[in-house]
């Protein structure tokens, strides 16, 4: 384990927070001459709560998840740095087909892919601090298919 996350997110009324692990890449590319790509696993477990007003129907779901990651920085960066990140295929199993009646998955597997960006901060870079559009569903597999997309406060610190 090379650090851990969390965050909390908000979208199609239901609210999210998310606890989790990353495991860093041995690999590192060149982007033009001052910036590098890298990338780590993320692993969470996180719980989502239905909010739709008025209706009786809300549910609160567990979501376990592991996505890799690619993320982009700046190579010798000091102070605060801007990074992007994003990442495609994403795994997700929630507990609950349903946040409420209006906004269902089909099943309890999911696909996520995000895309992000943050500043990079601490004496070695170690704290990232972001925002992420994170998109879940289950590609079609099992209807209906509703999905639903997340906007996110993403924190992290690296060992």
């Amino acid at each position: 384990m090379d650090g851990v996350f969390v965050e909390r997110g908000e979208g199609n009324e239901v609210e999210m927070v998310r606890v989790g692990v990353l495991w860093k890449w041995d690999k590192t590319w060149m982007y033009h001459d001052d910036w590098l790509i890298t990338g780590a696993w993320e692993a969470g477990a996180g719980a989502w709560r239905g909010g739709k007003v008025g209706d009786n129907s809300n549910q609160v779901l567990g979501d376990l998840g592991i996505q890799p990651v690619f993320h982009m920085a700046r190579k010798d960066g000091t102070g605060v740095t801007p990074y992007f990140e994003g990442s495609i295929l994403g795994l997700h199993l929630i507990s609950r087909a349903y946040a409420y009646d209006g906004r269902k998955f089909g099943s309890s597997f999911q696909f996520g892919h995000f895309v992000g960006f943050g500043v990079n901060f601490g004496e070695h870079h170690d704290f990232m601090l972001g925002y992420r559009f994170q998109h879940l569903s289950n590609a079609g597999i099992v209807e209906p298919n509703q999905g639903i997309n997340f906007s996110e406060l993403h924190f992290a610190y690296t060992f």
